[in-house]
């Protein structure tokens, strides 16, 4: 009797261990799996934020240099500007996908950089 209630003690011990060990190894997959989206969002605001800065500095550009004094103005002003902006737009998105300017790179390296600063400060260090 005291054989199989110690056998039993052992067997309980050893399933709620290798319990404990599945479910520490799913918190670290589920840890990955969220540093890996982490990294994805931010490599994407970091080419968004950059594409919206060269969108901006296109369209100043664009209006500064498309001004021509003494141009007569026509009725197709709106729709003309609204495809210019469009096009500056989408030349802008095509840039920053291309590696830009150099700016959303900075901006990413700085986010990562805080990301694991701040992972590092919950988790205790590691």
């Amino acid at each position: 009797m005291a054989s199989s209630s110690l056998t039993g003690a052992l067997l309980s011990q050893a399933q709620s261990s290798l319990l404990e060990a599945q479910q520490e190894r799913m918190v670290q997959q589920l840890k990955l799996e969220q540093g890996k989206a982490n990294d994805g969002k931010i490599e994407k605001s970091a080419q968004e934020f950059e594409s919206m800065l060269l969108s901006n500095w296109l369209q100043q550009a664009e209006q500064s240099m498309a001004t021509v004094p003494g141009a007569e103005d026509d009725e197709d002003a709106a729709g003309r500007d609204q495809m210019m902006s469009l096009g500056v737009h989408s030349l802008a998105t095509s840039l920053a996908a291309s590696g830009g300017i150099g700016i959303g790179k900075m901006i990413a390296k700085a986010l990562h950089k805080a990301a694991d600063s701040a992972a590092e400060a919950t988790h205790g260090g590691g």
